[in-house]
């Protein structure tokens, strides 16, 4: 098991490098916007279109060859050095620092109402087959999973927000994190958070239960008397766990990477995604590239501890000869 995470970290490493290199490469060979923008203002202002060029490249340390620049980053990246967000004139790492707390507000009330509920309402589903409650519940998960994360969230601000009036129309930062007021600001992105992935939870649970509620054991365990609360959670829900978990780290890695863009933009959160929106809009190379690697760590690190996770579940599962 020691030989199998060191391996796992060692490819973790690999993994981060290649996608940071993947990502400098594509933000290198993308226009620079600012640049266009600046060349023709001192244009306009009577300048040379190539002195201009020239002083911007070099404040922006682009008339040094491609290579230097990447192994300067590299060596950065590795000393927490990300570099300098041009767009917010503050390094990259003291904006990732400030908008992360936003994003963790939402996101982990998500994760955790849409896994609890989820599972247990994909269980009871299980139960209850073929059923009225059963259909009922899957016509749920089939409207969270066919209702489009931004549409949905623009309409709990129309209704909730426009019209009622129970919720704020727009987000604002500068309330208390632990007042009410922000609670109630946070209720429409976790609610659509949520709902997406509570409804994959649900549909993947009931899938791997149905394998198990008609299984030997769990009619043994009827037969010895048995309730059927104990029959749930000890014989359906313990061996359907280890599947289970694995699409825990795919909805983290899908409120990371793509439903934090969406709500983000849509609610005017000043969190992870809009930060990384803005600055791939904004040509904000070193803030992308800062941006990437925080769900590319969330990724793999999740990973790792899910892969370790079965040996703890599922005693059988042995690492020892996996190459």
């Amino acid at each position: 098991m020691k030989w199998y995470v060191a391996r796992r970290l060692a490819w973790a490493v690999v993994a981060t490098f290649l996608v940071l290199s993947l990502t400098f490469g594509l933000m290198a060979a993308s226009p620079d916007p600012q640049a266009s923008a600046y060349v023709a203002q001192q244009v306009q202002s009577g300048g040379d279109f190539q002195d201009a060029r020239d002083t911007y490249e070099t404040a922006r340390g682009r008339d040094r060859p491609l290579w230097v620049q990447y192994r300067e980053y590299m060596v950065g990246m590795l000393t927490l050095d990300w570099g300098w967000s041009e767009t917010r004139s503050q390094p990259v790492t003291a904006a990732i620092a400030e908008a992360l707390p936003y994003s963790v507000m939402y996101a982990t009330p998500a994760v955790l109402f849409a896994t609890v509920f989820g599972v247990a309402l994909g269980l009871y589903s299980a139960v209850n087959r073929n059923s009225l409650r059963d259909y009922a519940a899957s016509s749920f998960a089939f409207f969270g999973v066919s209702i489009p994360d931004f549409w949905f969230g623009i309409l709990l601000i129309l209704v909730f927000g426009s019209w009622l009036g129970w919720i704020p129309v727009y987000f604002r930062a500068d309330v208390p994190w632990f007042s009410l007021e922000n609670a109630r600001q946070l209720v429409a992105p976790t609610l659509v958070v949520a709902l997406s992935s509570l409804a994959g939870e649900m549909r993947f649970s009931r899938a791997t239960a149905l394998e198990y509620v008609n299984a030997e054991f769990v009619k043994a365990a009827k037969a010895k008397g048995a309730g059927g609360w104990r029959r749930v959670t000890r014989h359906v829900f313990r061996p359907a766990l280890v599947p289970l978990s694995t699409i825990l780290v795919g909805d983290i890695l899908n409120i990371v990477l793509v439903s934090s863009y969406l709500v983000e933009v849509v609610f005017g959160i000043p969190g992870l995604g809009q930060l990384s929106y803005r600055a791939i809009l904004q040509q904000d190379v070193a803030l992308v590239l800062g941006t990437v690697l925080v769900p590319t760590f969330v990724a793999i690190v999740g990973n790792l501890c899910q892969d370790i996770a079965y040996t703890a579940l599922d005693p059988r599962i042995d690492y020892g000869e996996r190459r």
